[in-house]
């Protein structure tokens, strides 16, 4: 399947981060016992994935139903393995990695963000934003973290995404928008070498939506590395490089020249609603 080239656009300096080379990944479907489909049926979700990502890059993978989106996403958090091919994320080859490598890419080399932001509820924003670096992996000779320093290393994550004045509330305190600031905040707070977020603004609105998408502008401005899965286009937008997926296969990579800036929109939304309201019988 042919790939559309990506056109010229922002020049992205930073190093490799990611780098797939011919990734695939098969499902085997056991067949039911006594039925003429007795025998396995092999299922290929990814047909064969060259990608690469560089530090600062700021991409959205789109697709429709079945496209691979999620499986290439799990691939990307070494959350599974491909079944052939190589996947190598800053400098480490995942396709060759143990059980106890894994754990450590997940803890300090990519920070999640989640649709239903994944929130423990009866601990504070603090202490959610804590909890990576309570189970931080370490490298070979790294010192353990002592608390002090979690706590304000912790409370320098949330300060950074306007959550200075929250960090003692609970999730049920605080507004959609403001409990994804806080996954965003633990997804950043160990420094990973990527943010890998999956369909971030799905339960949120219009408005929170483009909150969000203005955070995340705000932190690849400042050389943060971010990958969203995502089905709406109306969200990629807001990225620098948009992939399509479609039966397994990335059918299209493309630079955005002139992407949408989200601080500006959420303004121009705001004073739309304002109206609408002064409007209003």
């Amino acid at each position: 399947m042919q790939i559309e080239q990506a056109q010229p656009g922002p020049v992205i300096t930073g190093t490799p981060v990611i780098e797939m080379q011919r990734v695939t990944r098969e499902y085997r479907m056991e067949g039911r016992k006594g039925s003429k489909e007795e025998e396995a049926v092999i299922v290929r979700a990814l047909g064969g994935i060259d990608f690469s990502a560089r530090a600062g890059e700021f991409i959205s993978v789109m697709g429709p139903s079945g496209s691979g989106k999620s499986t290439l996403m799990n691939i990307l958090g070494c959350l599974d393995k491909p079944t052939g091919g190589s996947y190598v994320l800053d400098g480490i080859d995942t396709s060759a990695s143990d059980t106890n490598t894994f754990a450590y890419i997940r803890n300090r080399k990519i920070g999640f963000v989640f649709q239903s932001f994944n929130l423990l509820a009866r601990t504070t924003a603090l202490e959610n934003v804590e909890l990576p670096l309570f189970y931080r992996r370490s490298a070979g000779g790294e010192k353990k973290m002592s608390s002090q320093a979690r706590r304000e290393r912790a409370m320098q994550a949330l300060s950074d995404v306007g959550l200075g004045d929250r960090m003692y509330h609970y999730p049920s305190q605080l507004s959609g928008g403001q409990q994804q600031r806080v996954s965003i905040a633990r997804a950043m707070v160990n420094d990973p070498a990527f943010i890998l977020a999956d369909e971030p603004t799905g339960n949120l609105d219009s408005g929170m939506t483009l909150e969000i998408m203005g955070l995340f502008q705000e932190l690849n401005d400042q050389g943060k590395t971010i990958i969203i899965v995502t089905h709406e286009p109306e969200v990629a937008v807001y990225s620098r490089r948009t992939i399509n997926l479609k039966d397994g296969f990335l059918v299209s990579d493309k630079e955005i020249l002139e992407r949408r800036n989200a601080r500006q929109d959420l303004e121009q939304w705001k004073q739309d609603h304002a109206l609408l309201a002064e409007e209003a019988p």
